[in-house]
């Protein structure tokens, strides 16, 4: 009988619909220890993941996986080589977290053009605009670079817009006239769109490619004054060398959800920062965002048992090929 099992709660729902196929017996493993993993996962035909890194250590004590599905869409650990070489292909939910974090990366954004933290803090001590405040600004008539035009930077660049910002994208991935058709500028100079942008939002995923990209160049290169916001991955900031730039006054904010390390640590600099708006990587976490991950990577795991795995949310597609 296949073996399912989540490593941490996942919906219920999406427990339920496994449960609900004849045959599927399914396990929820809490807590996640080098310990419980030893002792379930030789069972295991397939697994939901959250934040356990899947390597090669990992894999050696799973000798029966079919499927690894990760509940959102970041695969940075997950040894994606090592899924490969067995065989096991690697989903993510590549829809179900899209609309929640674009709203976050809105939220973020938000909450530094007005202080919301700093006027939250006044009204509570009674202190009804007592100057000194700081500066707040509209958002119609800034100019955004979404840094990247996936599901996310697309949404992201759409709320943008409706706020009547000026939205420049870049994402050398996307044809030129994709991103003009959808109504926004495309940038091919990276640096020459930084210092045009008063935000930057990034949605890029990570990779050897992209890590630390947001880097004491990069971000000399934005205009004095800018934002940055992240909501995509931690590993993408040089957080060193953003804390230097808010430190100095080169940008006046951040809003951040991901981190290099997370959990958050206490030796990060930006956590004593009062122009950083932080949350610790929440951003896909609504009730609705949990429910369409949790159901989709359920759906997958069904899918492979049927022998039938839709492509569109499988990352190794070559392992597609070798099953066929």
């Amino acid at each position: 009988m296949p073996h399912v099992v989540c490593l941490r709660p996942v919906h219920p729902e999406a427990l339920e619909l496994l449960r609900s196929r004849p045959g599927v017996t399914v396990e929820v493993l809490d807590p996640v220890n080098p310990a419980t993993i030893a002792a379930t996962m030789p069972k295991a035909d397939a697994v939901i993941v959250r934040a356990t890194p899947i390597n090669r250590e990992f894999l050696a004590q799973s000798p029966n996986l079919r499927i690894v599905a990760r509940h959102g869409v970041g695969y940075d650990a997950v040894d994606v080589p090592a899924l490969t070489e067995r065989g096991i292909p690697l989903t993510v939910t590549p829809d179900a977290n899209a609309q929640c974090v674009a709203e976050h990366a809105m939220m973020l954004l938000l909450n530094i053009a007005r202080q919301t933290r700093f006027y939250d803090a006044q009204t509570r001590d009674l202190k009804w605009s007592t100057p000194p405040v700081p500066a707040t600004f509209d958002l119609a008539g800034r100019t955004v670079l979404v840094m990247g035009f996936g599901r996310i930077g697309g949404r992201v660049a759409r709320l943008c817009n409706a706020f009547g910002m000026r939205v420049l994208v870049r994402d050398p991935f996307i044809p030129q006239n994709t991103i003009k058709g959808a109504g926004f500028i495309p940038v091919k100079d990276l640096a020459a769109g930084l210092a045009e942008a008063d935000v930057v939002t990034m949605h890029v995923p990570s990779s050897e490619k992209t890590r630390g990209m947001v880097n004491g160049e990069f971000l000399a290169s934005m205009k004095r004054g800018g934002v940055l916001i992240n909501t995509a991955r931690g590993t993408l900031v040089d957080e060193k060398a953003l804390a230097g730039a808010l430190t100095s006054g080169h940008l006046s904010g951040a809003g951040l959800d991901v981190f290099w390390e997370e959990p958050a640590v206490a030796e990060n600099p930006l956590l004593k920062l009062p122009n950083v708006v932080l949350t610790p990587h929440s951003a896909a976490a609504t009730e609705q965002g949990l429910r369409r991950m949790a159901l989709s990577c359920a759906e997958s795991i069904l899918q492979v048992f049927d022998g039938k795995l839709d492509p569109d949310v499988v990352i190794n597609q070559e392992v597609l090929r070798g099953n066929a």
